[in-house]
């Protein structure tokens, strides 16, 4: 799954998740298209926000 997907399954726009992940919705943006720029925190945000786990974001 794809954090962009994840965040929709979750229905959330990126500013509405961008607002509680701190962080500014351009800034979601660039994390969705390349994951790699995001910081663990973050990654254990996100989980927590779209009710997921790791290996659902990141393992195919």
């Amino acid at each position: 799954m794809t954090l962009k997907a994840a965040r929709v399954n979750a229905g959330l726009t990126q500013k509405e998740a961008a607002k509680e992940l701190g962080v500014s919705y351009q800034t979601l943006s660039r994390y969705e298209k390349n994951p790699k720029l995001v910081t663990v925190e973050t990654i254990l945000k996100m989980c927590d926000l779209y009710h997921t786990n790791l290996e659902s974001l990141f393992l195919q």
